[in-house]
């Protein structure tokens, strides 16, 4: 009991370590101590403390790139960009391919138009400066050699050009389409479907030229930057006729001849008659007898023949449109003459001898036509009639249409005014009225079967 109250007020503490052996192991442990919650700081006070030693980085694989990579782990890109370098460089070949192609044609058929046209390519010629004319002359500064785009690339297959500037003729408009050399694909695809269906057109390279006539509307066409120059155009026009008679005519090869007829409405219009003239793999398609020999003349005989069976396809002189006319105002004559050559895969000019007499008969073909394109009226009168026809069903056509669009705004009138009258109606009146109407109805239908029975 007294050492119970020792212990109480601060007595004397009994030693523990005799009694209680259980604990003797934590004994001798040291108090615990409070970790630093900021090592950092430590560190920078202990690299304070002692300035001769510098901090190192310890770099590991992440950072170093050739140490965590082999050439093993590219295998899928090794296997995938031999293929990616052989589709540009084939597409690379294949676009400049088809470049030399027409760059070669243009090289062969630009003397041909620039004997023929002002104005050959889509970049004009700009007039001579002040200097240039002071410094070389009039004449030299308006002959000099200026750069122009002969031919324009729309896309990788198709280049055009264009020629304006002469007389009879308002502008000629030239296209070559070349394969898909570029892109091997998508012309196999191409090359198959048109083998499998007669719809899809065949894979080829030709060259197609369309030259438009004035047809007496110069003043229409031609432009004029003055008045003083618009009344010399109408003057030289009235002494100018670059018209003639409407038609279709055409020499075409035998084995484009179904397609040609199915798809061109204006070739649809004349029947097909061999001429012993012509070589045996081209036919004439003609309105008109009388048009045939008017117009196969021996230098286009020769032409045709020096251009060879593989080479030419048609000549087309027509004044109505490809598709067959929807509108009135479609059946508007536009003469225009039609050349179409297959194109020579060789990039050497000299390929392109054989065909070029038959380039230059076509580009002065309006002259011909100009000089003897006239012809009988009965013959004028047969070819008239196929148009007139046409017109008429047109006509028809049309009529009955404005009078359905008439009858129905009539309905659409009369509607509108019963709705009118119903609603000034008390409902009693309405009733009345729809009876008579249901029962005038009920009696159009009685007449109506009667008739039928």
């Amino acid at each position: 009991m007294a050492d119970f109250v020792k212990g109480l007020f601060g007595g004397t503490k009994p030693s523990t370590s005799a009694g209680n052996s259980d604990f003797a192991d934590f004994a001798g442990a040291p108090d615990p101590s409070p970790a630093s919650i900021l090592p950092s700081l430590s560190a920078g006070a202990s690299s304070a403390a002692n300035p001769t030693n510098t901090p190192t980085v310890v770099y590991t694989k992440w950072y170093r790139v050739w140490e965590r990579v082999s050439p093993s782990d590219f295998k899928q890109e090794a296997m995938i960009l031999p293929f990616i370098i052989f589709v540009v460089a084939l597409h690379a070949w294949g676009r400049r391919k088809n470049r030399r192609i027409a760059n070669t044609w243009a090289q062969a058929h630009t003397p041909a138009l620039q004997k023929e046209f002002a104005v050959v390519g889509f970049t004009a010629p700009p007039n001579p400066s002040a200097d240039e004319v002071s410094s070389e002359g009039l004449l030299q500064s308006s002959l000099a050699e200026k750069p122009v785009e002969i031919l324009k690339e729309k896309t990788g297959q198709e280049f055009t050009t264009y020629a304006t500037g002469r007389q009879n003729t308002a502008f000629v408009d030239i296209k070559l389409e070349l394969i898909k050399r570029y892109n091997p694909m998508t012309y196999m695809v191409e090359l198959i479907l048109s083998i499998l269906f007669e719809s899809f057109k065949e894979p080829s390279e030709r060259m197609e030229a369309t030259s438009y006539s004035f047809d007496g509307r110069e003043k229409d066409i031609v432009p004029v930057a003055t008045q003083a120059a618009q009344e010399d155009l109408e003057s030289r026009v009235k002494s100018l006729h670059s018209n003639y008679d409407g038609f279709v005519f055409a020499i075409v090869h035998k084995s484009h001849m179904r397609k040609l007829r199915d798809d061109r409405y204006d070739v649809s219009l004349t029947y097909t008659k061999d001429n012993a003239k012509l070589p045996a793999w081209a036919t004439v398609m003609s309105e008109s007898a009388e048009i045939t020999d008017a117009l196969v003349t021996p230098d286009l005989i020769k032409a045709i023949e020096q251009a060879g069976d593989e080479a030419f396809e048609y000549l087309i002189i027509s004044d109505q449109p490809l598709d067959k006319p929807q509108k009135l105002e479609e059946t508007v004559p536009r003469k225009r003459i039609s050349l179409a050559l297959a194109l020579p895969s060789k990039t050497n000019s000299s390929v392109h001898l054989p065909t070029l007499p038959l380039f230059g008969y076509f580009l002065r073909l309006p002259d011909l036509l100009v000089n003897s394109g006239r012809f009988r009226s009965e013959v004028m009168r047969k070819v008239r009639a196929t148009r007139d026809d046409e017109i008429r069903k047109l006509k028809r056509a049309d009529d009955e249409e404005k009078a359905e669009e008439r009858k129905l705004e009539a309905d659409k009138k009369k509607k509108a005014e019963r709705d009118a009258k119903l609603r000034l109606m008390s409902p009693e009146d309405q009733r009345k009225y729809l009876d008579k109407e249901r029962e005038k109805d009920q009696r159009k239908m009685g007449k109506k079967q009667t008739v039928r029975g």
